[in-house]
């Protein structure tokens, strides 16, 4: 079993907490302050970064069990990043808010430096799925002895 070490386990809760505290101080206000001025997307995407933000919050807790949140955020600025900002760059168009948002996305360079890689590697692509159907009475009758 790959076990993950202290160090990296306070270098992980510590990317929790700058997350949470960022996304919670940063949008929460805005959420408090709601008065019906926001398209639909954008009242979709303030609830969830809110939300995600207050995940992290559990991670400093449990850093282990809420590292998908972290491949959640990883993901989705490595995607945004190809699909969104490249292009704009590579064509000299990328300014404004998406400059801005670019910018974000790349200081999220934390997220894979903090990640326990090899814990993932074991964990997630190496040890078994869990079942996808009822287990049979053997294998529970063996778990029971």
């Amino acid at each position: 079993m790959t076990e993950v070490s202290l160090f990296r386990l306070y270098v992980l809760r510590a990317v929790y907490l700058l997350i949470g505290a960022t996304l919670v101080a940063q949008i929460g206000p805005k959420i408090l302050r709601y008065h019906g001025q926001w398209e639909l997307m954008e009242g979709v995407v303030q609830c969830m970064l809110v939300t995600f933000g207050l995940l992290c919050f559990l991670g400093i807790r449990y850093p282990i069990r809420m590292l998908p949140v972290l491949l959640w955020e990883l993901g989705w600025k490595a995607l945004w990043l190809l699909v969104i900002a490249l292009p704009q760059w590579r064509a000299g168009t990328l300014a404004g808010d998406t400059a801005e948002t670019a910018f974000a996305c790349m200081v999220g360079i934390i997220v894979p430096l903090a990640l326990p890689w090899r814990y993932l590697y074991e964990h997630y692509l190496r040890a078994p799925g869990d079942r996808w159907g009822r287990a049979s009475r053997i294998a529970a009758a063996d778990a029971v002895q």
